[in-house]
């Protein structure tokens, strides 16, 4: 008898369940219809150009009279790209130009966070006045600083000689090295207060019972600094290093309208190579095959991040 009244109330149960699903599935069929536009959208202007590009990528593009035509190359495009001395500069100076400006950024981010993390007065204000470069166009903010670097009326040749630090005005996009060096100095002043806000998230997250324990305990500020606030925020920091990483791999408005990928090829990044063999020599299938490199890279790159990013999470859950 017992099975019996037991399998009662388990054949009600499925029998309610059934009942709902059966209820819901016109609300899902009517959800899955308005969502069909907004994913054929998505995928006509986002999933479309990528497998284009790929497929332009195994073929010989010519340019006609009526347009253009593709012979298929298979991966000769690609042979050519990985065989060229330009694509891994490119990737060089991308690569090495994306972990300077990244860890600069992660480190100062810090340091500001905290500064305003320990604050009481004005917070609002010195947050909101962080968001001011990054707020800006960095078209915008790219032409700015040409006019502070312009060896000619440049504001920072004014200052350093009005300050006595340099005789003569210095041409500071007018080298490779120096071109770099500004052209970091842009970008880290532009974006380290995202990480700024990403961090300061973090820090208004940790229990201030924490601090106050440590502090009994005797800690002072640098020990309460590696055994509290860092544990607690590395998921933060490492969200934010996460995003930079892949904005620095697909930067090109700040190097195109800064330097133009000069002077030669010494700031010339991934998709301003991309870009000149593209639409400036017009070949399509070498280009697509940058491209697709790119996407690869990045692609790499975010999966190591997503597993570093994982591996932090699971360490402060279990701490």
């Amino acid at each position: 008898m017992t099975p019996q009244t037991d399998a009662a109330p388990t054949n009600q149960r499925g029998k309610v369940r059934n009942k709902r699903q059966s209820l819901q599935a016109p609300e899902r069929r009517a959800g899955y219809g308005m969502l069909t536009p907004s994913l054929l959208v998505i995928g006509a202007v986002t999933l479309f150009p990528i497998l284009y590009s790929m497929w332009m990528s195994l073929n010989h593009i010519s340019l006609t009279v009526n347009g253009f035509s593709m012979n298929f190359a298979g991966l000769q495009n690609y042979s050519l790209v990985i065989h060229s001395e330009t694509f891994w500069h490119s990737v060089w100076f991308t690569f090495y130009f994306a972990v300077v400006t990244v860890f600069l950024e992660l480190f100062l981010g810090m340091l500001i966070a905290l500064a305003i993390n320990g604050i009481d007065r004005l917070k609002n204000v010195s947050v909101v006045i962080m968001l001011i470069p990054w707020s800006l166009i960095t078209v915008v903010s790219a032409q700015m600083w040409g006019y502070i670097y312009n060896g000619v009326y440049g504001v920072l040749n004014y200052l350093l000689q009005s300050l006595h630090l340099i005789g003569a005005p210095v041409t500071w996009l007018g080298t490779g090295t120096s071109a770099v060096m500004a052209m970091m100095v842009a970008d880290i002043w532009k974006t380290t207060p995202f990480v700024v806000i990403i961090i300061l998230a973090g820090l208004q997250m940790v229990p201030r019972d924490l601090y106050e324990s440590a502090y009994l305990d005797g800690a002072n500020a640098w020990h309460v600094f590696w055994s509290v606030t860092f544990p607690m925020v590395r998921g933060s920091i490492a969200l934010a290093g996460l995003f930079r990483i892949l904005q620095a791999f697909g930067m090109f408005d700040l190097p195109y309208v800064l330097t133009q990928g000069g002077p030669g090829t010494a700031t010339e990044s991934l998709s301003i190579l991309g870009d000149r063999v593209m639409f400036q020599n017009l070949d399509f299938g070498p280009g697509s095959a940058v491209a697709v490199c790119t996407v690869i890279l990045v692609l790499a790159l975010s999966l190591v991040f997503l597993s570093a990013f994982r591996n932090l999470v699971r360490e402060g859950e279990s701490e």
